[in-house]
Formats: C-alpha cells, sequence, structure tokens
C-alpha cells in the first residue's frame, strides 16, 4: 500500500480501459440469423445497451436466401465478450455465433478513397496502387478514385500512404470474415 493520499498504481490494462484507449482485442462475430426485418435492429440493440461500440458492422446474403450473416467487430477490452453472446443465442432469429479468431478465418475489407492526383502526383500515386494490388475505378481531371480490398491492416497502410496526397472522401466496407475449414459458421 502506497502512503496516506497516494492512489495505487494501475496496470497499463486498467489504464488503457479507463481512459477508453483500444487496447487490440478486437472481436470478430459471425452471425448466421434468419432474413426477417427487425432482426438486424434487436441485435444492435443488444450490444448498445451492453455498452459496446460496434467498430464495423457488416450484413449480407449467404448461400440460402432464407438466412443473412452478420460480420461485426468490437474492441472486447471493455467488456467481456462472453455476455454478449450469450444473450445473442436467446433471440429467435440468431441461428449460430461464432467469435472467429484471426488464425481460424480469412477476413478481408473493401474501401474506396477518393485522392487529389494532378498531373505531377498521377505517377507515384499510380505506384502505389500497383504495390498495394489495388485498382483505380475512376480517373478525372483532378482526382482518382482508387478500390482496395485487404485485411484491416492493408487497408490502413494504404490509407497512411495516400493522405500527403491529399485525401479528399473515404468509405470503407468493415470487415467481412469465413472461418477456415470445412461445414462451418
Amino acid at each position: 500500500m502506497g502512503e496516506p493520499g497516494t492512489k495505487e498504481l494501475l496496470s497499463l490494462e486498467e489504464l488503457e480501459a479507463a481512459s477508453g484507449v483500444r487496447t487490440g482485442r478486437k472481436h470478430v462475430l459471425s452471425i448466421l440469423v434468419e432474413n426477417k426485418p427487425g432482426v438486424l435492429t434487436r441485435i444492435a440493440g443488444l450490444f448498445a445497451r451492453r455498452g459496446f461500440n460496434i467498430d464495423t458492422l457488416v450484413v449480407g446474403p449467404t448461400d440460402e436466401e432464407q438466412l443473412s450473416r452478420i460480420t461485426l467487430t468490437v474492441d472486447g477490452a471493455m467488456h467481456p465478450i462472453d455476455q454478449v453472446t450469450k444473450q445473442l443465442h436467446k433471440l429467435v432469429n440468431v441461428l449460430k455465433i461464432r467469435d472467429l479468431e484471426p488464425d481460424e478465418a480469412v477476413a478481408r475489407e473493401m474501401a474506396l478513397f477518393k485522392i487529389s492526383a494532378d498531373a505531377g502526383s498521377r505517377g507515384e500515386i499510380m505506384q502505389v496502387v500497383e504495390i498495394f494490388r489495388a485498382k483505380i475505378i475512376d480517373i478525372q481531371r483532378r482526382s482518382l478514385i482508387v478500390e482496395v480490398t485487404g485485411t484491416h491492416d492493408k487497408v490502413e497502410a494504404f490509407e497512411r500512404m495516400v493522405r500527403p496526397f491529399g485525401l479528399v472522401e473515404m468509405a470503407r466496407t468493415g470487415e467481412i470474415a469465413l472461418s477456415r475449414g470445412r461445414g462451418e459458421t
């Protein structure tokens, strides 16, 4: 114990949690649901009531017309993720939930970047695009729109590289993910 009037020292994890700084403990949840109105609202509401901030949220059809897959990412450092997954299982339209481990899943994100590109910088931007295996999908006199697909880290790295040229606008999908192997959610 410290001297009277001094506070106990906090660990790095406690300090990061108290300050709201991300700790990197990201969870990617793959949720298989019935394709019915209101399902997404109930799921998002459950996370909000538990105090989770949803970082990314992607919803799309599956190979079965009556089912949809919701892929969402959350920072699980602030709250235990187990609590919210147990509550999700209780929702009527939720069929399967999987907290995907990075080494057990393939995850990708897509982003569009509108970049200022005058005649002097266009060549250099095109080199960056080639290095990242991105695609130029629109060319105008003063700008380019580039599509980048890959891991979250790849999209972040591309953003850092093109920002100095003048990032006009950006749109990102959020991650989609599937577990590796056969017959799993």
